[in-house]
C-alpha cells in the first residue's frame, strides 16, 4: 500500500519537466552541460524553481562548460546579444526570483559593470578575452558560481 500510481497524463507532464540537454558538435563529439552538474540543479526538481533561479542554474553550467575549453591565457567574457553594452568579463552572477538574471563584471577598460535583466530576455554570447598579463592564472568564475549551488 501508499504505492504512488501515476496517470498516463500526470507520466507525461513529468517527463516534459525533466531537464534535458543534448549537444552535438562537428567534429562528432558529443556532450552534454550537465555531465558534472551539481546536485542541486539534477536532484531538485525543475517545477519547484522559478524561471530566475532555473536560467541562473543553467548559465552557470553553460560558463562552466565554456571555461573547461579555455586554454591558461583565456577568460570566460559575456557579450549580450541586441543590445550596445559589449562584452563584460564575467566578475558574478545573481538572480532574484521570480524573474530577474542579473551579471556583475568589468567592461574592457576595466570599468565595472552590471546588467540586469528579465528571463525573457535573455540572450548571452559567452567569449574568450585574453586574461590580464599581470595575472599568474586565470580566473574560473563558471567553477565558482556550480560550487556555490550546492551551499544553502
Amino acid at each position: 500500500m501508499g504505492e504512488n500510481i501515476n496517470t498516463a497524463a500526470e507520466a507525461a507532464e513529468a517527463d516534459v519537466l525533466m531537464p534535458r540537454c543534448r549537444e552535438v558538435h562537428k567534429d562528432g563529439s558529443r556532450g552534454s552541460v550537465t555531465e558534472d552538474a551539481p546536485g542541486s540543479i539534477t536532484e531538485n526538481p525543475v517545477e519547484a524553481k522559478s524561471p530566475a533561479q532555473w536560467a541562473y542554474e543553467r548559465l552557470i553550467l553553460y560558463i562552466q562548460n565554456f571555461e573547461k575549453t579555455l586554454d591558461n591565457e583565456h577568460e570566460a567574457a559575456m557579450g549580450f546579444v541586441g543590445s550596445d553594452a559589449g562584452v563584460v568579463k564575467i566578475d558574478g552572477m545573481g538572480y532574484f526570483d521570480p524573474d530577474i538574471v542579473t551579471f556583475y563584471g568589468t567592461d574592457p577598460s576595466g570599468r565595472k559593470t552590471q546588467l540586469i535583466q528579465h528571463v525573457s530576455q535573455l540572450s548571452v554570447i559567452l567569449r574568450a578575452l585574453p586574461k590580464p598579463k599581470a595575472q599568474a592564472e586565470p580566473e574560473r568564475i563558471g567553477f565558482r558560481l556550480a560550487a556555490e549551488l550546492d551551499k544553502p
